[in-house]
């Protein structure tokens, strides 16, 4: 599988659902105004430039998804939490693809 097919092509979603079923903290990284605009039920609002300070509403949790419009800022949001010590991040990609994870 080249490398764009291997990120642009059909995903497997299936560790992803597995995760968001037994409950995942679902984080999604774009703009307080992104987000009211439509988003993942369940899911809490923490901007990517706001991540280092919230540290504190990541502890405890098992799973951490987190997901913006296209993947990029939460590929950033994954780095910047595993900087902090988080080793349970998932990149779920854009809102919508983990939203079809949600249903």
């Amino acid at each position: 599988m080249g490398f764009f097919s291997s990120i642009f092509g059909s995903k497997d979603n299936s560790k992803l659902k597995e995760v968001i079923q037994k409950g995942a903290f679902l984080v999604d990284v774009r703009s307080a105004s992104e987000f009211a605009s439509g988003s993942v039920k369940g899911a809490v609002n923490i901007p990517l430039d706001k991540i280092g300070s919230h540290f504190t509403k990541f502890k405890g949790k098992k799973n951490i998804v987190v997901f913006c419009r296209s993947g990029n800022r939460s590929g950033q949001a994954k780095s910047i939490l595993e900087k902090g010590g988080y080793d349970n991040v998932i990149n779920g990609g854009s809102w919508s693809n983990v939203n079809e994870c949600v249903g």
